[in-house]
């Protein structure tokens, strides 16, 4: 048994390698995506990276004005798309709706919430 224990760690090894971080280091975290309610599609481990710091990564923060309430509204830039899904007999409108067409974000919203 302590046979077989030693050879698969030996194989198992080979694609492993010693990763060392200090505080204050930044990484790269990997997840898999979920599903549902906090069901993974394939079941990994955090798979870590080194980052190498780069000034032009940073983002800066967007000037945005909140209500009393911390809510802030982003107007749409334009509806890219519309289809109907059809659902238990019913039919519902759907608009793609692009908020920001500089990163591609966009989203599928009820028509009926658009107008």
């Amino acid at each position: 048994m302590r046979t077989a224990q030693s050879r698969h760690k030996s194989y198992a090894d080979r694609h492993r390698r010693p990763l060392e971080f200090q505080e204050e280091e930044h990484v790269f975290l990997r997840v898999t995506p979920t599903t549902g309610v906090g069901r993974a599609l394939k079941s990994k481990k955090l798979t870590l990276k080194k980052y190498i710091a780069d000034p032009s990564h940073i983002i800066g923060p967007d000037n945005i004005q909140l209500k009393g309430n911390f809510i802030f509204g982003v107007p749409p830039i334009s509806i890219a798309n519309r289809t109907t899904k059809h659902l238990g007999g019913k039919k519902i409108l759907l608009v793609k709706v692009i908020w920001n067409q500089t990163i591609g974000d966009a989203t599928w919203e009820l028509e009926e919430k658009m107008i």
